[in-house]
């Protein structure tokens, strides 16, 4: 028996009924030899961490733009405090840690820079259609390693593109927008978990709030610091959630539910759509959108800047230049974009 073998045996006694165990994963789009060592999930969490998408996740924007505190969150700390409750929930629920992990490391690897501003500039100029979700999954199957992508498994690619709500709902009704697993329906609670807990800290740390501004039913509910807010959260998630007709019901109680949803309305008015915050995205869009069109009329830069940052070719895979030019776009950080704008619009004297 190997060493893969015996983990997979202990997934068998002690995970739930309700669990992905890795051995019965639907495996790959292209199939390759079982590991020796490692589960299916764990060699997928690997390939996700040391990819070069995740190690630009840390100059991307959460919220606030190139923040001047170094405590506030990226895109980065976003995704590695997501991982932490996904995992601390499948923990508590005997699911499977390593596939819930895997698919909150990689749930944001195609978000754009500058936030959801960057995202919402790509749906104008490219494609109504494009979502950071679905880019994150074209990201681990076609465009890392130079387009031969990391070859994940579907369960864990299916979480990613079913991981976000948007301002919809937490769980959606229509149990076909659900992820395919327990753990990837659980990340996409955690996702939120993480976001309304860190965003409000980080908007009273820029003083765009005040804790007095925060309603009081929030306090009230989910505590006054981030430690209670999370463990508040988790335990009512966990203590609610139950098993009905074979599947697992997601569910958190009318109050803890009620004070999240309120606090995620007040985030949204009074910290996204902030003038603070809403002037800077109307600068990046325009960032974005010249640089846009400014790679589409310049092959021979398109074709530079693909090769640095290690992406297919234009060409490649049939790909319209067009799509090409959105994968760039997507896969640079907030600070790559805004040195090569720099470089491409300023005058050298101002650089």
């Amino acid at each position: 028996m190997t060493l893969r073998e015996e983990f997979e045996r202990r997934e068998a006694n002690f995970m739930s009924p309700y669990g992905c165990l890795s051995a019965h994963s639907r495996g790959r789009w292209r199939p390759e030899p079982a590991c020796p060592i490692r589960t299916a999930f764990q060699i997928d969490k690997d390939r996700i961490l040391f990819s070069n998408a995740f190690r630009r996740l840390k100059y991307k924007t959460q919220v606030f733009l190139n923040p001047s505190g170094d405590e506030y969150r990226t895109r980065l700390t976003h995704t590695l405090e997501v991982a932490q409750i996904s995992r601390t929930i499948a923990r508590a629920m005997f699911l499977n840690e390593d596939l819930a992990e895997a698919i909150a490391l990689g749930h944001d690897l195609g978000h754009t820079p500058f936030g959801h501003g960057g995202e919402a500039v790509l749906k104008e100029i490219f494609s109504r259609g494009f979502t950071h979700q679905a880019q994150s999954v074209r990201v681990v199957q076609i465009l890392e390693n130079s387009g031969q992508g990391l070859n994940l498994t579907y369960e864990v690619c299916d979480g990613i593109l079913r991981h976000s709500k948007g301002y919809g709902k937490i769980m959606p009704e229509n149990p076909r927008e659900l992820p395919a697993t327990a753990e990837g329906c659980l990340v996409r609670v955690a996702d939120i978990m993480a976001y309304l807990n860190h965003d409000l800290d980080d908007a009273i740390r820029s003083g765009v709030i005040s804790e007095s501004d925060i309603p009081d039913v929030c306090s009230r509910v989910l505590g006054n610091t981030p430690g209670e807010r999370i463990t508040i959260m988790m335990t009512d998630l966990i203590t609610t959630s139950r098993p009905c007709n074979g599947q697992m019901v997601w569910d958190m109680t009318d109050k803890v539910y009620g004070a999240m949803t309120i606090l995620r309305e007040f985030l949204y008015e009074r910290v996204y759509r902030s003038p603070l915050v809403h002037n800077e995205f109307i600068k990046a869009k325009k960032v974005m959108a010249e640089l846009y069109d400014h790679l589409l009329e310049n092959e021979p830069l398109l074709n530079d800047e693909l090769a640095k940052m290690r992406l297919p070719a234009l060409h490649a895979n049939g790909c319209s230049r067009e799509r090409r030019v959105c994968d760039l776009l997507a896969c640079m950080t907030d600070r790559y974009a805004l040195s090569l704008y720099t470089n491409t619009f300023f005058p050298a004297q101002m650089r």
